[in-house]
């Protein structure tokens, strides 16, 4: 390995080193409690150090967002590669978007939260985090695509718009307040159930007739 390489694969470890350091801090905190000295301190760097890597605060809780993204668009590429019809595999994915949410919730809060409006634009990460949802919301699009294709899903849906209502469908229920919480389990139900209902209450409204009715 030259000198060269060796510098640049340090540089990279030690960037990761600063992601999983505030990642730490992110998961266990909200973003205002969060100080670039305490980044600092976590990974046992000068704060000088760390800015010849991240511009910021923000950027450094970007680059954290599109590891929870890179998780996500994963997630959906292993239900695009099932040998199921279309329908199927738009199931899976919200099932899978389901399942990302317990599996990373820390990963979930941080994505919704850079959605807000308090983020700057300027930020160099905010082009890759569109990108990456984007992505994700395009596979689930390309599954809209397949259904169509197969006669599962019905024809005159436009793929695109059909992946925006179902993408922010998702994301709305599993970014839901608790006090929606508390009104679905003060009738006798869990948050789960409620969620695991959706395709029962959206699949009728996308699926040809052609389909079985217990699909979902």
């Amino acid at each position: 390995m030259g000198i060269a390489e060796r510098r640049q694969r340090e540089k990279e470890q030690r960037k990761t080193e600063i992601l999983d350091a505030a990642e730490r801090l992110f998961f266990s905190r909200s973003y205002d409690e969060v100080s670039m000295d305490e980044i600092a301190r976590e990974v046992e760097l000068n704060k000088a150090t760390i800015y010849l890597y991240f511009k910021n605060k923000e950027t450094l809780f970007a680059a954290i967002v599109l590891r929870g993204i890179a998780i996500l668009k994963e997630k959906y590429l292993e239900c695009m590669e099932k040998q199921v019809p279309g329908i199927v595999k738009v199931i899976l994915m919200g099932k899978a978007y389901y399942e990302f949410s317990q599996e990373y919730p820390d990963y979930l809060r941080m994505i919704h939260f850079y959605g807000s409006e308090r983020f700057s634009k300027e930020n160099p990460y905010t082009e890759e985090v569109g990108k990456g949802y984007g992505v994700c919301r395009s596979i689930l699009g390309d599954a809209v695509r397949e259904g169509i294709s197969d006669g599962t899903i019905r024809a005159d849906l436009d793929p695109f718009l059909t992946s925006m209502y179902l993408m922010t469908s998702f994301m709305g229920i599993l970014s839901m307040e608790n006090r929606w919480k508390l009104a679905i389990e003060n009738e006798g139900f869990t948050y789960g159930q409620f969620a695991g209902e959706f395709f029962r209450f959206i699949i009728p409204a996308i699926a040809s007739s052609e389909i079985p009715e217990n699909i979902a």
